[in-house]
């Protein structure tokens, strides 16, 4: 009795394991599996890769079974997480030689250190039947120069006229030291609304003895928006830049303007608006003269248009040669219509809007400014 006890056990541990054994060699699906990684054998265990790039997986083998529905899958393991790429579903059949290219992107999860290991994972499965599996090592760089802009900090809405603080953080990536960095901001829809400045260098490690060492900086870029900005949402773009690398990223922001026009028409004449707290030249042209009209800060004055055809075009012009208005009057227009009183009074009281909002923004401007911790300059 005793024997029989001892007897099934035994038998119920020999069926496990024979279990075991059928189902190991059932699963494997191929032989003289081979893999590269960017034409190089991923088996020498001595291959390098750079972080943030992508690479081409090539997968060949040896089919032991007919099957359908195989696929093959490539996984780069980081720490935080993985980059997998996986092929579509094909037929194999026994005995016959397949190949199966997949590009895979490189994790870009190095932080105190300029390279490490990664594992890469190949495998070949049809379902749960069949599976080969395979793990390589490989070897994941830093760029040999990479910086990121880590963050651009500016108010989301911004009045025409005023300066947009474009606050910038940025940090070294790359594999070696970064000399001699400059920061541009760009309004791209403006021409002219563009700043460089100076940051200086950037470590690739920081060195705990020396406080001077740094991977991240921090600078301040000052753009001026010009009072006749049309509203709407413009396009900030931050370029970061040195003689070895440029890299850029860009956000947008909203710029207000309530009188994006500086040159009214009121009734027969043109009135000329200075919302700025400089003076300003206009070249008005007509079809007989042309006439410099002069506008102090925070004013506006008139000038006397006296038409004397059907069509008679006065074309208002800024010093710099450009184009602010073009209006098109006529002799024959009904003068009642012409000076509206509904015109005028808008006018005046658009005029005296822009002095009071002048007059705001030179007090504000008087508060005392807090210091900079870093420098700038101009480049």
């Amino acid at each position: 009795m005793e024997t029989k006890k001892l007897f099934v056990p035994i038998l119920a541990i020999v069926t496990v394991m024979f279990l075991v054994a059928t189902v190991s060699a059932a699963e494997n699906l191929t032989n003289n599996m081979e893999v590269k990684v960017d034409d190089e054998l991923a088996s020498n265990g001595d291959l390098s890769v750079i972080a943030g790039e992508s690479v081409t997986v090539k997968v060949t083998f040896n089919s032991l079974v007919d099957a359908s529905d195989v696929t093959v899958k490539a996984v780069i393991e980081g720490d935080k997480a993985d980059s997998s790429e996986i092929s579509a579903s094909f037929d194999v059949e026994q005995d016959l030689r397949y190949s199966k290219s997949l590009t895979v992107e490189i994790p870009y999860e190095l932080k105190d250190q300029v390279s490490d290991d990664v594992s890469l994972v190949v495998t070949v499965k049809k379902g749960s039947d069949y599976k080969t599996e395979a793990e390589y090592s490989l070897r994941v760089q830093r760029p040999s120069y990479n910086a990121d802009v880590l963050s651009i900090v500016t108010p989301n809405s911004i009045d025409a006229g005023e300066t947009i603080p474009v606050d910038v953080v940025l940090k070294n990536i790359g594999y070696n030291d970064l000399d001699d960095m400059y920061v541009r901001g760009n309004l791209i829809a403006l021409d002219g609304v563009e700043r460089s400045i100076y940051v200086g260098d950037l470590v690739s490690l920081e060195d705990e003895d020396d406080d001077d060492d740094t991977t991240t900086t921090s600078a301040r870029v000052n753009l001026q928006v010009p009072y006749d900005a049309a509203p709407g949402v413009y396009t900030l773009e931050i370029e970061v830049w040195n003689d070895d690398l440029e890299v850029s990223k860009a956000k947008q922001l909203i710029i207000e303007n309530d009188f994006p026009e500086s040159v009214f028409r009121a009734g027969s004449d043109l009135l000329i608006v200075n919302p700025t707290e400089k003076l300003q030249v206009y070249r008005v042209v007509t079809p007989e003269q042309e006439n410099f009209v002069t506008v102090p800060a925070g004013s506006s004055k008139a000038f006397e248009v006296n038409p004397d055809s059907a069509e008679y075009i006065v074309n208002v012009f800024n010093m710099n040669g450009e184009v602010v208005s073009s209006f098109t009057f006529s002799a024959t227009e009904d003068q009642s219509s012409v000076a509206s009183p509904v015109v005028v009074l808008t006018v005046i009281l658009a005029i005296v809007f822009l002095v009071l909002l002048i007059v705001l923004v030179v007090l504000i401007g008087r508060k005392p400014e807090r210091s900079e911790d870093f420098g700038e300059s101009y480049y």
